[in-house]
């Protein structure tokens, strides 16, 4: 038998000759894949003629497959079964908030804000796969942009082309010092008083030293810190004062009786978080209505919950 070495079986031809590598009947055969007796036959034999191989026995009572037959039978369920794991693979693709999700956190709110992220995950899309990668901004804008990363939660504006902001709050920067300090319970910090005092900030990299420094010129930095946790111990060792964002303000101050806290004056310097995804984003439509059940559960914390773009 000749080889038709320009030709490849098609999925009806395997799947006939798997119904009939299993019946060995070509009537139940042809119903069990709700095909014509006929058709059966000579998508069976069109098979045979592409592989050049001949894989049944046939006669008026019964039908066998010769050796070839018997492995090729094994190769074909397999081909068949892998196609079956393609095809429900893509309809679980195509299925909203299934598979995984590869989220990028800065340091500086991962800790704080990542219970109530994955509550949200947890509660109401638990068929999606949330992985967590904590990273600084540049690193975290790099890997979104090379598919590294499919969503990051950061402070913005981020700035750049073909990125999409989605935002969640705005919330307020404390300033964080030692009990019996000059600044302690001031609820009106001008700005300006912060240049006359030993600034600890993060270590360069973070987008929170930025913001800091923006907000604090001339202030005199002395000591940097990898960490907010290490920032605070600094400041409950009396070397300074620092900058916390609110929602980190319970979880760092709660650790020592040697803080206190005071308030800047109106308008309090802000910062605004929000969920960030490469324009065009395959699953754009859920990253929005994930920015809009995390901004309902935002609600709970310190914070001003931002308005949909």
């Amino acid at each position: 038998m000749a080889v038709d070495t320009g030709r490849r079986p098609s999925l009806s031809q395997l799947r006939a000759f798997a119904a009939v590598a299993e019946q060995l009947h070509f009537r139940d055969a042809a119903a069990s894949i709700g095909m014509s007796q006929p058709a059966l036959s000579g998508a069976v034999a069109a098979l045979e003629e592409t592989l050049g191989v001949r894989l049944l026995e046939r006669s008026r009572r019964k039908v066998l497959l010769t050796p070839a037959g018997e492995r090729l039978a094994v190769r074909t369920r397999r081909v068949l079964d892998a196609v079956g794991d393609l095809v429900a693979e893509a309809e679980a693709a195509r299925a909203p908030f299934t598979g995984v999700v590869r989220l990028g956190v800065i340091p500086t709110v991962a800790p704080y804000l990542l219970p109530t992220v994955l509550d949200v995950v947890r509660g109401r899309y638990p068929s999606l796969e949330l992985q967590v990668h904590e990273e600084q901004t540049p690193s975290l804008l790099d890997g979104l942009r090379q598919g590294r990363l499919d969503l990051l939660l950061l402070a913005v504006p981020v700035g750049g082309p073909g990125l999409v902001e989605l935002p969640l709050f705005d919330e307020d920067f404390v300033v964080v010092m030692p009990r019996g300090h000059e600044l302690a319970g001031r609820e009106r910090i001008a700005r300006e008083s912060l240049r006359e005092q030993e600034l600890l900030l993060l270590d360069e990299g973070h987008c929170l030293r930025d913001q800091a420094l923006e907000l604090c010129r001339g202030a005199s930095v002395t000591t940097t810190a990898a960490g907010l946790s290490t920032l605070v111990q600094l400041v409950a060792g009396g070397l300074g004062v620092t900058l916390l964002p609110r929602t980190a303000l319970r979880v760092e101050t709660g650790r020592s009786e040697a803080l206190t806290t005071g308030a800047f004056a109106d308008p309090a310097p802000s910062r605004r978080i929000a969920l960030v995804a490469r324009e065009g984003a395959a699953r754009a439509a859920e990253f929005e209505e994930l920015a809009e059940a995390l901004r309902a559960a935002m609600g709970r914390l310190p914070v001003r919950v931002a308005e949909a773009a």
